[in-house]
C-alpha cells in the first residue's frame, strides 16, 4: 500500500505543491540515498512549494498523473532482484511519465534498472525495465570506489560525489552522460562518462547522497518539475538567492576526507 513518508508542515504558506514518488524507498536505500528525498523537500520548500513524499513499493500501483518527481535509489543485488520482479507492473506508467518529461532522479541500482539489463557480480543477468537504452556489465574482483568530480557541459555545472559500484554501465546513442569525468572512474572507466541524462531523467552512481553536495542539481530538478506543472513562466527564486551559500565553496573540490581535514 502506498504510504506518505514525508510532508511539509501545515503552519506555513506555500504557493505550489510538489508530490514525490519514492520508488521502493523501503528496499532501495544504499549509502543513505534517502537523503536525496530530504534535499528535494528542502529545496522545494525554499522555492515556496508544499511537498508530499509517498513510498511506492512492492505491489503498489504507480499513478503517473499523481507525481511531479520520481526518486529511485540504489540497493544491493538481493534487493534489486526483488524489485526487478515487481517493476514490470509499473513499466507502462513509468515509461509514460518519462516520455512526458516527468522528472526522475535514479541512483546506482535505480539507474541500472531503468535500462535494458544488468549483470550481477555473480554473472546472473537481471532484466531492467528497458525504458532507456543503457546496459550494465559486471567486472571481476574489482569495484570503482572513491571521490569523483564531473562536469556537465550542457548546463555548465560541476558535480562532486563519491562512487562505489561494481557494475560498468554503457550508454546508448540517444543518451547523454550526466557529466564528463574530471577525476574518478565514472560509468565504466572507458568512455569518460558518468551517469545519464535522458529527457528529464538524471541518473548517477554518486552516493552520499548526490543532492546534499550538489545543490545546483537539486535546484534544477525541483524547478524543472515546478515549471512542468505550473508553466515555464512562473517566477521562482534564483539559485544564487536561496542556495548558492548553502555549501561552502571549499567543500567542493576535495579529493579525500584526509585532504579536507
Amino acid at each position: 500500500m502506498v504510504y506518505t513518508s514525508l510532508i511539509s508542515p501545515d503552519n506555513q504558506d506555500f504557493s505550489y505543491d510538489i508530490k514525490i514518488a519514492h520508488l521502493y524507498g523501503d528496499l532501495m536505500n544504499t549509502y543513505g540515498d534517502n537523503g536525496n528525498v530530504l534535499m528535494l523537500k528542502y529545496v522545494a520548500e525554499k522555492l515556496g512549494a508544499r511537498v508530499q513524499v509517498d513510498i511506492v513499493s512492492l505491489e503498489d500501483g504507480f499513478d503517473k498523473d499523481s507525481y511531479d518527481i520520481v526518486f529511485f535509489g540504489g540497493g544491493q543485488d538481493y534487493e534489486q532482484t526483488i524489485v526487478a520482479r515487481d517493476l514490470p507492473a509499473k513499466k507502462e506508467a513509468l515509461e509514460n511519465f518519462i516520455n512526458e518529461n516527468g522528472v526522475v532522479l535514479a541512483i546506482c541500482g535505480g539507474f541500472q534498472l531503468l535500462g535494458q539489463y544488468y549483470i550481477e557480480a555473480s554473472g546472473r543477468r537481471i532484466e531492467g525495465l528497458g525504458i532507456m537504452g543503457h546496459y550494465t556489465l559486471n567486472q571481476t574482483n574489482n569495484r570503482y570506489i572513491g571521490d569523483i568530480k564531473i562536469h556537465n557541459e550542457e548546463f555548465n555545472e560541476t558535480y562532486y560525489g563519491f562512487e562505489n559500484h561494481q557494475g560498468r554501465t554503457f550508454l546508448s546513442d540517444d543518451e547523454k552522460p550526466l557529466g564528463k569525468v574530471v577525476y574518478g572512474n565514472g560509468n565504466n572507466q572507458e568512455d569518460g562518462c558518468e551517469g545519464v541524462h535522458y529527457k528529464n531523467v538524471f541518473g548517477s552512481y554518486f552516493h552520499g547522497p548526490i543532492l546534499s553536495r550538489n545543490a545546483n542539481l537539486a535546484y534544477r530538478l525541483v524547478t524543472t518539475a515546478l515549471k512542468n506543472k505550473y508553466g515555464s513562466d512562473i517566477e521562482l527564486a534564483a539559485y544564487e538567492d536561496i542556495l548558492a551559500q548553502e555549501i561552502p565553496e571549499e567543500y567542493g573540490d576535495i579529493k579525500s576526507k584526509a585532504e579536507f581535514e
